[in-house]
């Protein structure tokens, strides 16, 4: 331990905190932008300066070490001047149009103008003239870059792409792609990391929300439905001042009722459903003898990673559409049958932690052919946890006062296996459960599988199924990913199942989650999931009672054709060795 001063106070603190880890472990805060606790620090943006005895000029806090007997000064006259004059400087490169911005209340940058009063003190600079809106998930106005490089170091710390690198100097440098290329046209997967990094409005998920309430005022006699994704409910709370890791179902399904959505059906019902279709292929591969590895396909950050870098790996991916995908088919399929309703009078609306969702509607092999022939699209529209939030605040709606409401049936029911989904892991645990009971025809002993649970970036377990030995892994964070590909492909790993989630933790931490400095954020999502599953009757997904309704009425069983024709898809290489070779 160290003994630091803080303010004139006294304090014990671990040995090799940062100054501000020490504040903030303390209470006391510090101001940052540049600075995330997902990313190393480098002390760009200045905003943390702080006073330390001895120092002839003053010190960044995120990248300061404390020591033994250190005095620290957070908020003397010369700091708070510098403090000032920092953010002055960085107005002076950033339009002052907050009504216009995507950021909206979750601006780091407007909240600290406000706090430390920030006037107008230089003319406005030259700001960048470059807006990108290639991308169906994320869009790119550089006017309002502040240079903190967060999009650019969680590109490359974490998800290991490096899409973006800062180019000019000074107060011309902003993140950029290679060549000024549009992102959509490079190797970006649309995670959405680089935008949920986003300290301002640089960097945002693109705005569905604006289509939706549109659609919403308007209704049209279409019939709006809308799905929620498993790590939505534990992560909505967070946008209304609920306590990180709060499980919201309840009051999540009365806030879309009252956004004025005819039905709110679970994501997790899909779930299960990916659960006894990837499970059935898995099943078969293991009594074929093949191909392995067998991975997971839910993830379309994944998929984008697979067919841009990895196609090598194409025939290895279960062909299981995402959940999002599946119950889409199915609300247009089997739902419309039931209600009686053309599809096409039903809107579909997806409600994610994920802006890759928003690309993955858009690809051509998801839509489906109807029974006439028709081609549709399934899913309308994608939009984030965030816009939902922002969609509930613009109706006024008090999320906190409502009343818990249950999902609408028959697509609604759900077990613990469906909302384990959302975290790292958590797809196959599931799939473990329904593959070893289906195999071995005895209910598991005990339902948790520990060793595949975690948020280490890799994860490998031995399953023994019967004498049978399934070897397993699970990645989680595209730089993982990669490393362990990379060790597939070389020959080093050898794995019969393998579950990817390019971010980090899963779905809980997607690029459309509630933004967060909480460095334990992911651990408190996952306790929530985790808590779901624990407090479910059902906890297996091939025991979901709809599940199996939905087989005796309409799929047959599972794998057959309609099943495929329904609920799988196929991957094409999109790789630029495969682009040279076609073009």
């Amino acid at each position: 331990m160290a003994k630091i001063f803080l303010n004139g106070k006294e304090y014990e603190v671990p040995d090799n905190l940062t100054v501000l880890e020490a504040a903030q472990k303390l209470g006391m805060e510090i101001p940052t932008l540049c600075h995330h606790p997902e990313l190393e620090p480098i002390g760009a943006c200045r905003v943390c300066v702080v006073e330390i005895e001895g120092a002839r000029t003053l010190q960044p806090a995120c990248t300061t070490k404390v020591y033994d007997g250190i005095k620290i000064n957070t908020n003397s006259e010369r700091v708070e001047n510098a403090v000032k004059f920092n953010l002055s400087l960085i107005m002076a490169n950033h339009p002052n149009d907050c009504m216009y911005c995507e950021a909206d209340q979750r601006c780091e940058l407007k909240r600290l103008v406000q706090k430390y009063d920030i006037k107008p003190v230089f003319p406005v600079s030259d700001l960048p003239d470059v807006f990108d809106d290639s991308s169906p998930s994320i869009q790119r106005d550089l006017s309002r870059c502040i240079k903190c490089q967060r999009c650019v170091r969680v590109c490359s710390e974490i998800q290991g792409m490096n899409i973006y690198s800062m180019i000019e100097r000074g107060y011309k440098t902003i993140p950029q792609t290679a060549f000024d290329m549009p992102v959509y046209e490079t190797n970006c997967i649309s995670c959405g990391q680089c935008a949920n990094l986003c300290p301002v409005g640089a960097i945002y998920e693109t705005p569905d929300w604006r289509k939706v309430l549109k659609i919403l005022d308007k209704k049209d006699n279409k019939i709006l439905v809308a799905q929620t994704a498993p790590s939505v409910r534990v992560a909505i709370g967070e946008e209304f001042g609920m306590e990180p890791g709060s499980v919201s179902t309840g009051k999540m399904v009365a806030a879309i009722r009252r956004l004025g959505f005819d039905y709110v059906f679970d994501t997790n019902f899909a779930a299960d459903l990916t659960i006894v279709e990837e499970g059935t292929e898995l099943i078969g591969r293991i009594n074929d003898g093949g191909p392995f590895p067998m991975f997971t396909s839910c993830c379309p950050a994944w998929i984008n990673l697979l067919e841009k870098e990895y196609p090598e790996f194409i025939n290895n991916v279960s062909s299981a559409k995402s959940p999002q995908q599946m119950m889409s088919s199915v609300v247009k399929t089997y739902f419309a049958k039931k209600i009686g309703v053309d599809p096409e009078d039903i809107i579909m609306v997806s409600i994610m932690p994920c802006t890759a969702k928003k690309d993955e509607i858009t690809r051509p092999q998801q839509k489906i052919k109807l029974e006439d022939g028709r081609e549709i699209k399934t899913t309308d529209y994608v939009i984030t946890t965030r816009e939902l939030a922002k969609l509930i605040k613009m109706k006024q709606i008090n999320f906190i006062g409502l009343e818990n409401e249950d999902f609408d049936s028959p697509l609604g029911t759900s077990t613990g296996a469906g909302a384990i989904f959302g975290v790292t892991g958590g797809v196959m645990e599931a799939a473990l459960r329904t593959a070893y009971e289906v195999i071995t025809n005895k209910k598991l002993p005990k339902l948790e599988f520990n060793a595949v649970r975690g948020l280490d970036g890799i994860r490998e377990a031995e399953i023994d199924i019967e004498g049978k030995k399934l070897k397993v892994a699970i990645a989680h964070g595209t730089a993982n990913v990669k490393k362990l590909l990379d060790d597939i492909r070389d020959g080093v790993r050898y794995y019969d199942f393998i579950e990817i989630m390019a971010c980090p933790g899963g779905c809980i931490g997607g690029g459309g989650q509630p933004k967060s400095l909480d460095p334990d954020i992911l651990k408190k999502r996952a306790s929530a999931i985790y808590s779901i599953d624990e407090l479910s009757t059902l906890r297996r997904s091939h025991e979901n009672p709809d599940i199996q309704k939905l087989y005796e009425e309409f799929l047959e069983k599972p794998n057959s054709h309609i099943a495929h024709e329904l609920l799988h898809t196929y991957y094409t290489d999109r790789s630029v060795k495969n682009k040279v070779v076609t073009e």
